[in-house]
This record gives structure tokens, C-alpha cells and sequence, in this order.
């Protein structure tokens, strides 16, 4: 569904459509054979391995579009394309437990979601995705305005109301008329 399409529902329909597509993702995500979660700047995988598991027994190559994790001599658990680029200097995987592989990314890309972990997995809608807030604190102050200004946005949005550019605009026009009192807008059409 077009963002058009899903603007033209009716708030109950919206609702609905939400809770079908988080019950949806949700679904599909436990299917998966990790668990995973991100930030702006980072995403966080954990593999569950059977217990007693020692680390020379794990095959994990991290590199900066690809990612396989499992145990040697066995088939993969996790194998191929990311969906975006990582920094690999800065990327780390740890056995905890002896039970399960934590898998670090740090993403080249620090201003945007990942819709998933492997190109080939199921994607989530990171339209939805709210940060926390103590972590928008966490952000620079660049990073943090974008964030806020995506989140406002996105808020204006499922409201009907004008995003923070299409407000600029408008305020814009509203000046440029109280100073040009002598030009008529009635028939103007502004897009």
C-alpha cells in the first residue's frame, strides 16, 4: 500500500492496518533464527547456539555487505547480503554463555533504519520505528534535529495536518502577500 493509498484511510482502518502489519512483522521476525535491534548508529544480533558451545567451534566472517554465522561442519544459521553497509573495524561478535553469539554492526550509514538484518529476511516498516528518548539525547545535535523534524513530520502526517516544510511554505506565501498587498491570489493555485 502507497502512502497515498494509506493517508486515504480512515483512522479505525489505519488503526487496523498498523495492528495487522506489527502482528504481521512480529510473526516473521520470530521465524528468524536470531534476534535482532538497532539504533541510528548500530545494530545488535543475538544467535542462540546449543549450550556448551565453545568458540573455536563457530565459523562467523563479518565483512562490509555481508554477514554468516554458524558452526563449523554444520549448515549455516545466518548467511548473506546485509542490507546496508557496515564499518567492519568496528563490528564484533562475542560467545556468551557458551549459549548464544552476540553480533555487533556498527552501520556506515548513521542516519537510517535498516528494514532488516539479511537482504533476503523479512523486512520491517521503519516508518513505525520510534527511538527511545533517552537515546535522541545521545544524538548530536544535527543527528537529533533530523530526528525530531522525521518524527514531527511523521505525526503531521497520520494527522492530515502540513509537514514542517509544507508549514515553511505556506508561511512563506503569507509573507510574501502582506508584503505585495497590490498582487491578487484568488485564482492562484499553489503546490
Amino acid at each position: 500500500m502507497s502512502d497515498d493509498e494509506y493517508d486515504k484511510l480512515s483512522k479505525e482502518e489505519r488503526e487496523a492496518k498498523d495492528k495487522a502489519d506489527r502482528e504481521r512483522e512480529a510473526s516473521e521476525q520470530a521465524a528468524l533464527p536470531y534476534t535482532w535491534r538497532q539504533e541510528l548508529n548500530e545494530v545488535d544480533i543475538v544467535v542462540p547456539v546449543p549450550k556448551g558451545t565453545r568458540g573455536k567451534e563457530l565459523a562467523v566472517t563479518i565483512q562490509k555487505k555481508k554477514l554468516s554465522v554458524g558452526i563449523k561442519g554444520k549448515d549455516m544459521i545466518m548467511d548473506g547480503e546485509l542490507c546496508k553497509e557496515i564499518k567492519v573495524e568496528d563490528s564484533t561478535w562475542t560467545l556468551e554463555d557458551q549459549q548464544s553469539i552476540v553480533i555487533h554492526l556498527e552501520k556506515v550509514n548513521k542516519q537510517q533504519w535498516w528494514e532488516n538484518v539479511l537482504i533476503h529476511h523479512p523486512k520491517i516498516d521503519t516508518r513505525k520505528i520510534q527511538p527511545e528518548n533517552s537515546k535522541l539525547s545521545e544524538l548530536d545535535g544535527e543527528t537529533r534535529g533530523l530526528v525530531e523534524k522525521m518524527m514531527f513530520d511523521n505525526q503531521q502526517k497520520q494527522m492530515g495536518k502540513p509537514t514542517s516544510d509544507e508549514m515553511k511554505k505556506m508561511e512563506a506565501l503569507k509573507k510574501f502577500q502582506a508584503a505585495h498587498p497590490e498582487l491578487d491570489f484568488s485564482n492562484a493555485k499553489i503546490s
